[in-house]
């Protein structure tokens, strides 16, 4: 059980709430929801003690797992001896075992190896190992990079290692932020598993709906300068918050309509022989007292993409046997496929098989070793790449503004505004410098200067990374109700089951394309959803 009393955060001279108390209990599975910057992962750092609140104090249980992401303070140490360093007092008591084990032995050096083992042994350590590597294989690492040392696999296995340190040595409570961020379908669904059965205290932060959806068993929303608990899923809660909130708007014009009519006798009858009635609906005025409702601090992105100003011809992308390799690694082989327009076709599978190689292809960013991929005639591409990077320089001193009018010089001040306005950059932002963006931020820019240039063709790499909840749900709105073509990859389900009428899925035996949805292929392949 985790407790908060009055606990309170400030972000500068901004309330991100205050005098907050609530008890997260042992055996629910709670959301934690808000946008970027209402304080998320700032509450789950307190809860840790990694950070002080202004006010306040919390309680928690003495054994907590929680999902780290400094990757950098591990490099050196194996990838099996990284998950057991979620046990500290046991990975510690290994490692003074294995450094007495090289000294000579001598009666105090016996007793503290006696002492040793009994820490291990009242810690599970002698399934540690067993433990750890059954964490290992449902996170898709494989046997083969156990014995490996950190810096030695690739950066997205490093992730899901803190996350199986996170997971190890049955915690009585887990606090994991953005925890899917480096998962593939497979092991989503994994995750999605391990916590149903996991019977502590769990607290996770995560943008993928359908996550949430599957876990959660409670919602602690991070909205009006507080924390409001919602039983039920991340769509129940909004269901109920919506509900809660059309009432709450619906009482107070109805007491101003009230209160109108009570200041309209008032001023009638103020000077005249009714003093007593006067006087009984001023009271009245006072006991309704109407108070501004305050504002909620979620607001949701308007991403539509205009009909395109030049419709292409049928055929948009004409694949002819590409094969890619990096070093002895083939990603591609032999991969031939026709995108015709309209196409929604989504790209899944485990992360380094070869996805963000095809797209990058299919933009013209790379080209294959051999065969070509063709553009279809009047073919006119927007790209959202993963790495931010590849498409706003933030070492340029320009602001917002300067950064969409170079994408479209004819654009006006008008359009300009319009369009960042509609991805959450009001007044003055349009001024803010590109290096100062957070990558939500980033990537909101990235869609308002797709939004401004009305491409008939979109190639989205991972799209919804850095987005928060309400953010994700307009872009497959946007991306749904597009009039063109759009080829995306995503680990989100549900924007993958909004957006896509076909799939092309990097498998083991290959690269196949699938004419079908999601929900469709999942129940066919009989594979949990």
């Amino acid at each position: 059980m985790i407790t908060l009393e009055n606990i309170s955060i400030k972000f500068g001279s901004r309330v991100l709430f205050e005098n907050v108390n609530i008890t997260f209990n042992e055996g629910n599975r709670y959301g934690l929801t808000g946008p970027n910057g209402c304080g998320k992962s700032t509450l789950m750092k307190i809860i840790m003690g990694m950070e002080d609140p202004l006010e306040g104090r919390v309680s928690k249980p003495k054994k907590i797992g929680f999902l780290k992401q400094n990757i950098e303070d591990f490099k050196d140490i194996k990838v099996i001896d990284s998950v057991i360093y979620g046990n500290k007092n046991l990975y510690k008591a290994f490692e003074e075992r294995e450094a007495l084990y090289d000294v000579p032995m001598t009666d105090e050096i016996g007793m503290r190896l006696a002492e040793l083992e009994e820490i291990i042994a009242e810690e599970d350590g002698y399934t540690a190992e067993a433990e750890a590597e059954d964490l290992l294989i449902g996170m898709g690492i494989e046997k083969d990079f156990h014995q490996m040392l950190m810096k030695s696999i690739p950066i997205d296995r490093q992730f899901r290692v803190l996350l199986c340190q996170a997971l190890f040595g049955h915690p009585q409570a887990l606090l994991l932020d953005e925890p899917t961020n480096h998962l593939d379908l497979e092991s989503i669904t994994w995750l999605e598993e391990f916590l149903e059965k996991y019977t502590g205290t769990l607290i996770v932060i995560s943008h993928d709906r359908y996550f949430l959806n599957s876990v959660t068993t409670h919602i602690a929303d991070i909205d009006y300068d507080t924390i409001i608990m919602y039983p039920g899923t991340y769509d129940d809660m909004i269901l109920a918050k919506t509900t809660l909130r059309d009432r709450a708007e619906r009482e107070e014009k109805n007491k101003e309509k009230k209160v109108a009519q009570l200041q309209e006798f008032i001023q009638k009858f103020r000077a005249g022989t009714r003093a007593s009635q006067v006087k009984s609906r001023m009271k009245e005025i006072k006991r309704l007292n109407i108070q501004d409702l305050k504002k909620s601090n979620i607001q949701r992105p308007y991403i539509r993409f205009t009909p395109p100003e030049i419709i292409p011809g049928k055929l948009i992308f004409k694949i002819n046997h590409i094969n890619k390799s990096y070093g002895e690694n083939t990603v591609i082989k032999n991969f031939t496929l026709e995108v015709e327009r309209n196409d929604k076709i989504a790209v899944i599978g485990n992360n380094g098989l070869g996805k963000t190689t095809l797209l990058k292809m299919l933009a013209q960013i790379i080209i294959p070793d051999s065969g070509d991929v063709q553009l279809g005639h009047n073919v006119n591409l927007g790209y959202f790449p993963q790495n931010h990077d590849d498409i706003i320089d933030k070492s340029l001193n320009i602001t917002l503004f300067d950064f969409l009018k170079s994408q479209k010089e004819k654009a006006s001040e008008v359009e300009v505004r319009s369009v960042l306005g509609k991805l959450l950059f009001s007044g003055d932002d349009a001024f803010k410098q590109i290096k100062q963006l957070s990558g939500g931020e980033t990537a909101r820019l990235i869609l308002a200067s797709l939004m401004l240039n009305t491409p008939n063709v979109l190639v989205f790499d991972e799209p919804n990374n850095h987005l928060d909840l309400e953010a994700v749900s307009a872009l497959a709105w946007g991306l749904e109700e597009f009039k063109g073509t759009v080829i995306f990859s995503s680990h989100d389900r549900d924007l993958i089951s909004k957006v896509a009428t076909k799939l092309i899925i990097f498998e083991k035996d290959g690269i196949n394309v699938h004419l079908e949805t999601l929900d469709e292929y999942l129940e066919k392949n009989h594979v949990p959803s």
